[in-house]
C-alpha cells in the first residue's frame, strides 16, 4: 500500500540525492538544505509534514511523479483524490497521501494558544478525549514491571522542568537526524486530542533494506522446500491427533500449505535476487518494519548537549511523551478492512472461542517473538493441567468414597469412644469431647489419604515432563519461526537512567579524568544503593513475617473470645469461623502487598541503576520474585510445618506476647487448615485479581467515563470514527511489558506443585482459572493496549529457570507435607509395629496421651472445670508423651522417636527416588524433537546448494561475458577501455 519510491526527492528541509544505485542500497550522503525553510522551523503550523509531503497540496500528483523520475525502485502513487475532487484521507495508519504507511508515532506536548482551547459546550470533543484516554489509559493492576520492549515506561520518575523552547529545539534536532537516516516525517499538530503533537516516522524501501542488513534479519527466500513428517511411532500419533483436534484449531492461514516452509536467510542488498520482491509492500510486514525504526530510533543520537540523548533519553527527560508503533486497523464495525488485528480478535481474543487453539504463528506475526512465546507457554502449561486436574479429581473422589471406611475417622466420630480432650486455650476454654472433631476428621481424609502420596509422585514427574515438553514446543517453534540461529550478540543499548547517572560523574570529574577515558557506573558508585537495597529488601521481608504473626494472635484471641461468647451460633463451629476468617485475612494482606512490594521494587531497582533493559529487567524480576513469593506462601509454610510444633504441653505451654497460648492443630492434623489457606488464597487472587482488577476496574471506568461525558453513545461513536489511528491509539493504555504475566503464573504454578499433597483440586483451580486468563491476556493485548515493539527471543529466559527451580523445591516440600504435616507415616508406623492386629483400630487412642489436671499451672486451668457435666481428673491431647503415672512423666516417648525417624527416612526415600525419575524422564525424551533436527540439518543442506548455484550461476554469467567480449573484439578496439578481468580481451585489442 504504501507505494513510494526510494529516491523521492524531499520538498522542504531534507535534499535527497539522485543515484543510479541498485534497489535496496544505502542513499548517498545528503545535507540539510539551507533554506529559509531552516529559520521557520522552530515556528511549524498545525499539519505541517516533513518530507516529502509537498507544501502545494493541490499539486501533489505531479509532484511525486516529478520526485520519482530518479528513483531506481519506482512505485507508483494511487490517486490523492477522489473521484469528485475532493481530497482523499484514509482513516488507516497512513501519512496525509493516504499512501505512505506509518511505522512508528513519536508524541509530544505542544502549548496550545488560549483562543484554541475553548470549544463549543455542544461539540465538547477536546474534553471528552481527555476523559477517554483518561479512563482507557488502562495500566495493570498487577505490579507494572519494567519491560525492556517499551521504551515510554524507560524512567518516568526522571522528568524535569524544562522550557518549551528546550523541548522544541532538542526535537528538532532529534528529528533532523532522523531525516538524515533516511526515515520520512510527517508532523500532526490538529488533532483532536488537545495539546498533544504527533510526528509519524515511514521508512521508505531503502532504509528498510539497509537496516534489515544491518540487523541481519531472516527474510524467506524464494526457494521452497517440503517438510516431511517423521515415520516414528511419536510423530504419528502427534499427526492423528493432530488431525483428529482439527475443530479445535484457529482459521487463521487457511490458505498456507502446512507441508511447504520458504529456506530464509539474513537479509542481503547484494543477493535481492535470492528473495521474493515481487510485492515490496508485504515483503516487510508491519511488526518487522515498525521493529526496525525503533532500532534506528534507538541508535540516533543529539549530540548537540555534552551528553548524546537517544530516544530513551529523550522519553526520560519528557522531550517526547510517549513513542509506540501503531495497531493495523480497527476490529469493529462494519467498515473495518480485514486486518491481522481483527483477526486476532475473532479467532483468539473472543471468549466464545475458549475451548479452541491460539494461533500462535498469527501472535508472533502480530505482537512479535517474545509475545508469541509467553502465550505459547501459557498455552503448554494450562494444556498439561489437564491431565493434573484430572487426576486431582479422582484423588479427591478417592477420598469422598472411603470416608466412611476410615477407621481412624470412624473412631473420632464414635459417641462410645467417651475420651475428654484438654481445654485449647486457657481458663476460657473448658473439656471438650473428642466426638466434636468428627466433621473436621472426616473432612481431612478427602485431602489426607493414602491416594495422596501417589499424586505427589505424580506431580512431580508431571512437573519433569511439562519441562521437557515445553523445551522440545520451544525448539520446534525456533525452527518454524526461523530463530534457530539467533544469538545475543546484538548490542543492547544504556538506559536513560544510566545516561544521566554517568553524564552527573562526569560532570564532576571533568578535570580529574585525562581524555579518552571511558567514564562509568562502579560497584562503589553503586554501593550506598546496594546497601539501601539490602536493608530495604530485610525490612519487608520482616514485616511479612510480623504480619502473619499478627494473623497468629488473631485466631488465639478470637478463638478465646468464641468460647466466651454468650451466642450459642458463635460457639458451635468456632474452629470453622477461626480458619475461614483467618484465612481471608491473610488473602486481602497477601493482595494489598503484593501490590506496594512490587512498586518499592521497581523503585530500589531504579536505585540501583541497571546499564542495560535486560540487566534492569532481571534485577527486577528477581526482587518481585522474591518478595511475592515470600509474601504469598509465609502464612502456608507456618501452617505446613510451625503450627502445632511449638506448642508445648498441657501444664508446659508455650507463651508469646504475654499470655497468648501458641495454637494447636486439630485432633486429624493441620492439612485441612492448609487445604482451607490454599484453597481461599488461589480463588481470591485469581478471582480478585483476574476479575476484579482487569475486568472490573476497566469497565467502572468506562462506566464512569459515559456518566461523566457530555456526549451520548451515538456522538460518542461518530467522533471515534472521526480519530486517525495514531490518535485512537494513544487513548490506549501503554504496554508494561510481560513480566506481570509471567508472575502470576509462576505463583500459581507454585501453589500447584509445592503443596499439592494437601490440596488435590489446586490443579483444577489453575485450569478453570487459565481459560479464562488466556482470553482476558487476548483482549487486553488486541484491545486495550497499544502495541508492544516487536522483540526477538528463543526462549522465555529466566522464568525457566525459576519454573524449574520450583518444580525441584516442590519435591522436597511435598516429602515434608506427607512426612511432618499429614498422618501418613504415624498410620504407616502404627499398622506395622504397634497395632495388634495389623489393623487401623486404636490408632486414634494411640495419637492421645494423658495429663493429670492437677498439674495445671496456677491460672491456667478451666473457669468452668464442670462445663460436660461431671469432675474431670485426666484428660487428653495429642502428642507422644509419658503418662503421669510414669517414672519419666511427659516426656517424649519411645513412639516418637520411631514415628520421628520413619517420617526422615521418608523424606529421604521420597525425594532421592523422585528425583532419580525425574532425571530418568529428563535424559529420556530428547529436547530436540527428531523431525526437527532432521529438517535444520536440511535446511543446512539446501541452503550450500543454493549458494553453489548461485556461484555456478555466476561463473556461467562471466564466461558468457568473456566469450561475448571475445567474439565483439574487433569492433570494441576504439571502445572504452575494458575491466581487468578481460584482459586477454584487451591484449588482443592492443595487438
Amino acid at each position: 500500500m504504501e507505494r513510494q519510491a526510494d529516491g523521492d526527492k524531499p520538498v522542504g528541509s531534507v535534499k535527497q540525492c539522485d543515484s543510479a544505485e541498485e534497489p535496496g542500497s544505502p542513499p548517498l550522503a545528503c545535507e540539510l538544505e539551507g533554506s529559509p525553510q531552516q529559520e521557520e522551523h522552530s515556528m511549524m503550523k498545525r499539519n505541517d509534514h516533513y518530507l516529502p509531503v509537498s507544501g502545494d497540496e493541490k499539486n501533489l500528483d505531479g509532484d511525486f511523479a516529478n520526485s520519482n523520475a530518479g528513483s531506481n525502485v519506482s512505485i507508483p502513487l494511487k490517486n490523492l483524490y477522489a473521484d469528485d475532487g475532493s481530497p482523499l484521507h484514509r482513516l488507516g495508519p497512513y501519512f496525509s497521501d493516504g499512501q505512505r504507511r506509518v511505522d512508528y508515532v513519536l508524541v509530544y506536548n505542544i502549548q496550545k494558544p488560549g483562543s484554541v482551547r475553548r470549544r463549543s459546550a455542544r461539540f465538547g470533543e477536546n474534553n471528552f478525549v481527555r476523559r477517554l484516554r483518561r479512563s482507557l489509559s488502562m495500566r495493570s493492576s498487577r505490579a507494572p514491571l519494567q519491560p525492556k520492549e517499551d521504551p515510554e515506561i524507560a524512567a518516568q520518575d526522571l522528568r524535569p522542568d524544562n522550557s518549551d523552547y528546550d523541548n522544541r529545539s532538542k526535537r528538532e534536532e532529534f528529528e533532523e537526524n532522523l531525516l538524515e537516516t533516511g526515515l520520512e516525517l510527517e508532523k500532526d499538530e490538529g488533532s483532536k486530542i488537545p495539546g498533544i503533537g504527533f510526528v509519524k516516522i515511514h521508512a521508505p524501501w531503502n532504509v528498510l533494506c539497509r537496516e534489515a542488513e544491518f540487523m541481519k534479519l531472516k527474510m524467506p527466500t524464494k526457494k521452497v522446500y517440503e517438510v516431511k513428517q517423521g515415520s516414528n511411532v511419536v510423530e504419528k500419533i502427534r499427526l492423528f491427533i493432530h488431525k483428529v483436534t482439527a475443530p479445535l484449531h484457529p482459521k487463521v492461514d487457511a490458505n498456507r500449505p502446512q507441508s511447504v516452509k520458504s529456506l530464509s536467510h539474513p537479509f542481503s542488498r547484494e543477493k535481492q535476487h535470492l528473495f521474493d520482491l515481487s510485492d515490496l509492500d508485504k515483503f516487510f510486514d508491519s511488526k518487522t518494519r515498525s521493529s526496525i525504526v525503533y532500532e534506528v530510533l534507538k541508535r540516533t543520537k543529539c549530540t548537540k548537549s555534552k551528553c548524546p540523548m537517544g530516544i530513551t533519553s529523550l522519553l526520560a527527560n519528557g522531550y517526547y511523551t510517549a513513542a509506540y508503533p501503531l495497531h493495523d486497523g480497527d476490529i469493529e464495525g462494519v467498515s473495518a478492512e480485514p486486518n491481522d488485528r481483527k483477526l486476532l480478535y475473532e479467532e483468539w481474543a473472543s471468549y466464545s472461542v475458549f475451548y479452541k487453539y491460539q494461533p500462535i504463528g498469527l501472535i508472533r506475526k502480530y505482537f512479535g517473538e517474545k509475545v508469541g512465546l509467553y502465550f505459547a507457554w501459557l498455552g503448554v502449561y494450562t494444556q498439561m493441567l489437564i491431565p493434573a486436574a484430572i487426576v486431582g479429581v479422582i484423588v479427591f473422589l478417592y477420598g469422598c468414597a472411603t470416608v466412611d471406611d476410615n477407621i481412624p475417622s470412624m473412631e473420632i466420630c464414635d459417641p462410645r469412644n467417651n475420651i475428654t480432650m484438654c481445654p485449647l486455650c486457657d481458663q476460657a476454654c473448658s473439656y471438650w469431647k473428642l466426638v466434636t472433631a468428627c466433621g473436621t476428621a472426616r473432612a481431612s481424609h478427602l485431602f489426607d489419604n493414602p491416594a495422596t502420596v501417589f499424586f505427589s509422585i505424580f506431580m512431580a514427574l508431571w512437573a519433569v515432563l511439562f519441562m521437557e515438553h515445553w523445551k522440545r514446543r520451544q525448539m520446534r517453534l525456533n525452527y518454524v519461526w526461523d530463530l534457530t540461529g539467533f544469538g545475543e550478540e546484538e548490542e543492547d543499548h544504556n538506559r536513560a537512567e544510566y545516561e544521566f547517572k554517568v553524564m552527573d560523574k562526569k560532570m564532576h570529574k571533568e578535570n580529574s579524568n585525562p581524555e579518552g577515558e571511558k567514564v562509568k557506573l562502579t560497584c562503589i558508585d553503586r554501593m550506598p544503593a546496594y546497601l539501601t537495597i539490602l536493608v530495604t529488601m530485610c525490612f519487608m521481608i520482616t514485616v511479612t513475617f510480623v504480619i502473619v504473626f499478627g494473623v497468629i494472635l488473631y485466631r488465639i484471641s478470637i478463638k478465646a473470645a468464641l468460647h466466651i461468647s454468650d451466642y450459642p451460633a458463635a460457639r458451635s463451629n468456632i474452629r470453622a469461623t477461626v480458619k475461614t476468617t483467618a484465612a481471608i485475612i491473610n488473602l486481602i494482606v497477601i493482595i494489598i502487598l503484593d501490590e506496594i512490594y512490587a512498586n518499592i521494587a521497581r523503585r530500589l531497582t531504579i536505585m540501583e541503576v541497571p546499564k542495560t533493559d535486560k540487566s534492569f529487567e532481571e534485577r527486577l524480576i528477581f526482587k518481585v520474585f522474591i518478595l511475592k513469593f515470600v509474601n504469598a506462601f509465609t502464612p502456608i509454610v507456618y501452617l505446613a510445618f510451625f503450627r502445632g510444633r511449638l506448642v508445648g504441653r498441657p501444664g508446659n505451654y508455650l507463651y508469646v506476647v504475654g499470655s497468648y497460648r501458641m495454637e494447636e492443630c486439630a485432633h486429624a492434623g493441620c492439612l485441612m487448615e492448609l487445604c482451607i489457606q490454599l484453597c481461599i488464597t488461589m480463588l481470591g487472587k485469581q478471582l480478585i485479581q483476574n476479575n476484579l482488577f482487569e475486568i472490573g476496574l476497566p469497565k467502572l471506568k468506562k462506566l464512569l467515563r459515559r456518566r461523566k461525558s457530555e456526549l451520548d453513545s451515538k456522538e460518542e461513536e461518530e467522533l471515534n470514527k472521526t480519530l486517525q489511528r495514531h490518535e485512537k491509539d494513544h487513548i490506549l493504555g501503554p504496554f508494561v511489558g510481560l513480566s506481570p504475566e509471567y508472575m502470576e503464573m509462576i505463583i500459581q504454578f507454585g501453589m500447584v506443585t509445592l503443596f499439592v499433597a494437601s490440596f488435590p483440586l489446586a490443579p483444577l483451580f489453575a485450569l478453570l482459572n487459565n481459560i479464562i486468563e488466556i482470553r482476558l491476556d487476548a483482549k487486553k493485548f488486541v484491545m486495550e493496549l497499544r502495541r508492544p515493539i516487536a522483540a526477538k527471543a528463543r526462549d522465555i529466559g529466566i522464568w525457566y529457570n525459576l519454573l524449574r527451580g520450583l518444580s525441584k523445591v516442590a519435591v522436597i516440600v511435598n516429602a515434608f507435607v506427607i512426612s511432618f504435616t499429614s498422618d501418613f507415616i504415624p498410620r504407616l508406623v502404627y499398622q506395622y509395629m504397634y497395632s495388634p492386629d495389623g489393623t487401623m483400630h486404636g490408632f486414634v487412642n494411640h495419637t492421645l496421651s494423658y495429663f493429670n489436671v492437677s498439674d495445671f499451672q496456677p491460672g491456667t486451668d478451666p473457669l468452668q472445670p464442670m462445663h460436660l457435666g461431671y469432675k474431670v481428673d485426666i484428660c487428653r491431647y495429642k502428642d507422644y508423651r509419658e503418662p503421669p503415672w510414669s517414672s519419666s512423666q511427659y516426656e517424649l516417648s519411645k513412639e516418637f522417636w520411631a514415628i520421628l525417624a520413619a517420617r526422615l527416612a521418608f523424606v529421604i526415600l521420597f525425594q532421592n527416588v523422585v528425583m532419580l525419575m525425574s532425571d530418568f524422564v529428563d535424559w529420556l525424551i530428547p529436547d530436540i524433537p527428531k523431525d526437527i533436527s532432521l529438517q535444520m540439518h536440511k535446511e543446512k543442506i539446501l541452503m550450500v546448494e543454493l549458494f553453489m548455484k548461485e556461484e555456478q550461476g555466476k561463473r556461467l554469467a562471466a564466461r558468457d561475458n568473456h566469450n561475448q567480449d571475445n567474439y565483439n573484439s574487433p569492433s570494441s578496439a576504439y571502445q572504452s577501455p575494458p575491466q581487468p578481468r578481460s584482459r586477454p580481451v584487451s591484449h588482443a585489442n592492443y595487438s
